[in-house]
């Protein structure tokens, strides 16, 4: 890592924890919870919803404005709304969420914009769950778009977390993008590398990222949502 990008990583994360202790104090919002969407933050600023597993819901993070989509949130002025789930993919787990569906609290916070970055547990239902998985993706894509028209869509290629990649990596992607082309989604392709040759960026528990991690990913987001104009 270069000199230059340990700066930049430090610089977001200060950002972050300066400007939620910020609106902590002033009790005009608080940085989000693991484990809930995040109250208005910024009057006026866009509603955006994050739609993803562990890896977006921030666990293993020392604090919940250590999360990237935290760190790339508030320095940007988004409502970050988070309601992301460990263990989540588009088929796994599926069933076992209590109350609403993920995609339903997505629609349901009224979103400006939508990220999605899921897939990542999918690849352990491989390749038995195969069609089921790729059907599900293009419903969820299709269910978001038609109820959330004026949204812009923003689709992530899956993370992963180790060097070594099963076949199965490349073809949830493949799918996950092809499902975002049909819905004229932008699509962010490479996360599934990230984090890969860096085993420092991952966690004492070696599944999920470390702050360090987290900050890398928030990076390397930041890059490419400004590449699309966010």
């Amino acid at each position: 890592m270069t000199h230059r990008r340990r700066l930049t990583i430090a610089a977001i994360a200060a950002l972050a924890v300066a400007a939620a202790a910020a609106l902590t104090i002033t009790n005009v919002a608080r940085s989000p919870s693991p484990t809930a969407p995040a109250a208005t933050q910024f009057a006026g600023g866009p509603t955006v919803a994050f739609y993803g597993d562990s890896y977006t819901l921030g666990t293993g993070a020392s604090d919940p404005a250590l999360r990237w989509s935290t760190l790339i949130s508030i320095p940007r002025g988004w409502n970050e709304v988070n309601p992301s789930v460990n263990g989540l993919g588009f088929v796994n787990n599926r069933a076992r969420l209590p109350g609403q569906d993920l995609v339903e609290q997505v629609i349901a916070s009224d979103p400006d914009i939508v990220i999605v970055t899921m897939g990542l547990n999918d690849n352990f239902s491989m390749p038995a769950a195969a069609d089921e998985i790729r059907a599900a993706i293009t419903d969820d894509f299709e269910t978001l778009t038609g109820a959330l028209p004026e949204a812009r869509i923003v689709v992530v290629e899956p993370f992963w977390y180790t060097d070594a990649r099963p076949q199965s990596v490349d073809q949830i992607s493949g799918w996950v993008q092809a499902a975002a082309e049909a819905i004229d989604a932008d699509f962010i392709a490479g996360a599934s590398r990230w984090i890969e040759g860096h085993p420092e960026w991952i966690g004492s528990d070696g599944l999920h990222p470390s702050d360090a991690g987290y900050a890398e990913l928030a990076v390397r987001m930041d890059a490419e949502l400004a590449r699309i104009g966010l």
